[in-house]
């Protein structure tokens, strides 16, 4: 049977501005970007999510946007986009689009024509109160940061509500005009190239905000709304959601497989981290086990850092001061409370072995790895940097000035490369880790292409498997006659064990094989059906076996 693409896809995220800059200005751009399409299609990528890239006064990394329809003059035009767009394609890659229509910047023209006359059709394009609301205190995304949701603009004589800063005003979702917008935002991107969208703050988007509740529908299902829309388009489109979810929330999300495509997983990914920092599969084992399994044609998103802190805000008190305590105990490695704003290798402590099993946990879960820009490499921090800009360095391609990120004067960059230390770019470099065969780059590009090799990974019915060693992950993945199976030891001492290869219940045959996938060997299978197994700290493996 066709499996949708996006089950199985490898996709990349980065941000234009900060991958590489094509005329010297300081600030990344789609030419710069266009020039390293060949980096990308190398790494085995099949979808690149772009962040926004839309005019904006950057109060918020770009999402205060001030036009849906255009490209920040900063980092191109629509031509250079399209341009862009179509080189991927012909490269093989297909392009996803952040979609921010939670909310915009109050310097977008609606806003302005909203504060300025109360019979503006666009006034009923957000949400308004004569008084603020006595709950106006609660819901603040930035603990620290925002005291308020409800902010008084003297212009329109009433508070405007905002779930995020107060630059960031919330669109009205039960306002036809506004779904009409988000539809034409969308077929304007789809008919420009666009594959798919990123949705940004999904729950805040659909919720009724401060708007009367009595004889309103169910907000999710404007979902249904949303993707048979973008289907009806194009018929490979997707919608991949922003939404940290608990087990209970996740059909209101995926509908009956008529919804959202895929979600990134938060759930997993946070009890991921606590199984690192205790060094025991159990917490993810758990969470596993919460989640309700998924409608046909839907998907997980895996990832283990995005463009934000690290999300910890799911777990419980003690579960979170562990993840603390483990990867980021500085009081200035956290972030309101609930994250730490460190990239992947720092928190791992710059352990080859770790990253290696961290993304060998990424590309062998139930779901379709995202990977973010850098991680490939282990690039640093800097957390000098305020908030979450800590994590959005430049990329860095050479040991040159600037990494080769750009030919502009220092400081004239879009945000400084990390230059000095185990991190820096003269250590830490495509360039350099190109010529190295024994590189995280050089490795990851040749796992990935493994990957590809298993599509059992993405689609295929997933059963944990008990080794009777708490430090060890053990699942298989089934498509029809064929078996794979990723054991993980994320305990720092080895760990020996039998691993269980049935198929069907019953026990392999003796005298068969198992194929290591990414060692390229073969292992025979014992007697009673077992393979005898031994992990070095940190190690794993990806095993195939298929039926006589």
């Amino acid at each position: 049977m066709a499996e949708h693409w996006y089950k199985n896809a490898i996709i990349y995220c980065l941000d234009v501005k900060t991958f590489a800059d094509g005329n010297g200005d300081g600030i990344g751009d789609f030419v710069g970007l266009g020039h390293r399409l060949d980096y990308l299609a190398g790494l085995n990528v099949d979808c690149i999510w772009l962040q926004p890239f839309y005019p904006s006064p950057m109060r918020d990394n770009g999402y205060d946007i001030t036009d849906y329809y255009n490209v920040d003059p900063r980092v191109g035009t629509l031509g250079d986009f399209v341009e862009f767009s179509r080189r991927a394609r012909d490269k093989g890659m297909r392009v996803m689009i952040d979609l921010v229509v939670n909310h915009t910047s109050i310097d977008h023209p609606w806003f302005q024509a909203a504060r300025s006359d109360p019979a503006s059709p666009y006034r009923e394009y957000y949400v308004w109160s004569e008084d603020q609301p006595p709950d106006a205190a609660e819901g603040t995304v930035f603990p620290g940061e925002q005291h308020t949701t409800w902010t008084w603009d003297r212009e329109a004589k009433a508070y405007y509500f905002h779930r995020f800063y107060n630059h960031q005003a919330e669109l009205n979702i039960t306002n036809p005009a506004v779904r009409r917008e988000i539809e034409k935002i969308t077929g304007f991107w789809l008919h420009l190239g666009v594959t798919g969208f990123r949705v940004d703050a999904l729950p805040f988007l659909i919720e009724l905000k401060g708007l009367p509740q009595d004889g309103q529908a169910d907000p999710h299902d404007y979902l249904r709304e949303l993707r048979h829309h973008v289907q009806t388009l194009a018929g490979d489109s997707c919608l991949m959601a922003e939404a940290n979810l608990l087990p209970e929330q996740v059909p209101d999300y995926f509908g009956d497989g008529d919804k959202i495509h895929m979600s990134f997983n938060f759930w997993v990914n946070q009890h991921l981290f606590l199984a690192l920092a205790r060094k025991d599969a159990s917490p993810i084992l758990k969470a596993y086990a919460e989640l309700p399994p998924l409608p046909a044609w839907c998907q997980w998103n895996n990832f283990l850092r995005s463009h934000d802190e690290l999300d910890l805000g799911r777990l419980q008190d003690k579960e979170r001061e562990e993840v603390f305590r483990a990867f980021g105990p500085e009081p200035s490695m956290q972030l309101y409370g609930r994250g730490i704003r460190r990239r992947l290798a720092p928190m791992l402590g710059n352990d080859r072995r770790r990253l290696e099993l961290a993304h060998s946990l990424m590309l062998t879960l139930p779901g379709t790895p995202v990977l973010r820009y850098g991680d490939e490499l282990g690039m640093g921090d800097d957390l000098s940097l305020p908030d979450r800009e800590s994590v959005r360095t430049p990329m860095q391609w050479t040991a040159g000035a600037n990494g080769g990120f750009s030919t502009a004067p220092p400081e004239r960059l879009a945000l400084p490369p990390v230059a000095e230390g185990e991190f820096g770019y003269p250590t830490v470099n495509v360039e350099a880790q190109r010529r190295d065969p024994q590189s995280l780059l050089n490795w990851l590009e040749r796992v990935i292409r493994r990957r590809k090799e298993c599509p059992e990974f993405g689609t295929g019915a997933c059963t944990w498997i008990d080794t009777g060693r708490p430090e060890v992950l053990a699942h298989r993945c089934d498509v029809g006659d064929s078996t794979v199976f990723a054991i993980h030891n994320l305990g720092a001492r080895r760990a020996k064990f039998l691993l269980p290869l049935s198929l069907d219940g019953a026990p392999a045959t003796p005298g068969r094989t198992v194929h290591d996938v990414l060692a390229d060997h073969r292992h025979e299978v014992q007697e009673d059906g077992h393979y005898k197994c031994e992990l070095e700290p940190w190690g794993y493996r990806w095993l195939r076996c298929a039926r006589d």
